[in-house]
């Protein structure tokens, strides 16, 4: 059973989440930046949560935004109570699209690998020339 204090954290929970996504998550991601970092001072003074500072905290280290945003925590510096102003934690996006290079194939990978060898040679068509020249003229000799 909830009671009406949980409800209200509850809430608030979701609105330090749903500011911190607008106004870190979201520019960072645009900038393309690979990591960005949140200080819990900031979130605390724009939406005046002074008494809340441990729920600032919580919220900012949840499973559920860093799901939600595609996150992974990478470092939080600060006291050891975890619960202050000074805590900055810094997160790097877990994006299966970054993270999963296009599935090419070996010869699209090779594709222009010898293209200067072939450009010395006189091009790719003169180089097949001479090497088929070569190889029926050792033919005839036999």
């Amino acid at each position: 059973m909830n009671t009406g204090s949980e409800q209200a954290k509850k809430i608030g929970a979701d609105e330090i989440r749903e500011y911190s996504t607008k106004t870190f998550v979201v520019p960072a991601r645009q900038r393309g930046q690979k990591r960005f970092s949140i200080r819990v001072g900031d979130v605390v003074r724009e939406l005046r949560l002074y008494r809340s500072i441990p729920a600032v905290c919580s919220a900012l280290k949840t499973e559920a935004f860093r799901r939600a945003n595609r996150l992974r925590l990478v470092d939080a510096t600060g006291p050891k109570s975890g619960m202050s102003t000074t805590v900055v934690y810094t997160y790097e996006f877990v994006d299966p699209d970054r993270l999963a290079e296009p599935s090419v194939d070996a010869w699209s990978r090779l594709r222009g690998a010898l293209k200067e060898v072939f450009a010395e040679l006189g091009g790719g068509e003169a180089y097949l020339q001479a090497e088929r020249s070569k190889f029926y003229a050792a033919e005839e000799r036999k």
